[in-house]
């Protein structure tokens, strides 16, 4: 199984994603939105890189549950409410990204939307995992 992350030289330098991703493996995980619900599912932090770092590390442990780490994530993708706070916030974004996460960073996208399923959320990961065979 391997992960090849593929940054063609004619497109701009990736900043906290890759521009591809190639898998080869033999199981692939399907990650669920994960919004920064707490266990007793209320949503937690009033800011965006509060809510941020709840929501990956809920998808960070259900790709553990499934058997993965987050060097195996092939594709992530971002929903925000406010894409302008998300580029604002981006810094120190990349900062909870690098330490829940690590620097293997898989093919991403950022997509604004009106609103999340709970009202109070600001911002929701999915993603796509390719493991060894379990």
């Amino acid at each position: 199984m391997s992960l090849e992350r593929v940054n063609p030289a004619e497109l701009s330098p990736p900043t906290g994603f890759s521009h591809a991703v190639v898998a080869t493996g033999s199981r692939l995980v399907m990650l669920a939105g994960q919004t920064a619900l707490d266990g007793a599912g209320r949503v937690v932090g009033d800011t965006l890189p509060e809510q941020f770092e709840t929501a990956l590390a809920n998808l960070l442990a259900a790709l553990k549950a499934a058997g993965g780490t987050p060097d195996r994530l092939a594709r992530v993708t971002v929903y925000a409410v406010d894409v302008a706070d998300y580029r604002a916030c981006a810094p120190e974004l990349g900062r909870i990204w690098r330490r829940l996460a690590g620097r293997d960073y898989p093919a991403m996208a950022v997509i604004g939307t009106t609103r999340l399923w709970d009202e109070e959320a600001l911002v929701e990961l999915d993603g796509i995992a390719v493991l060894d065979q379990g």
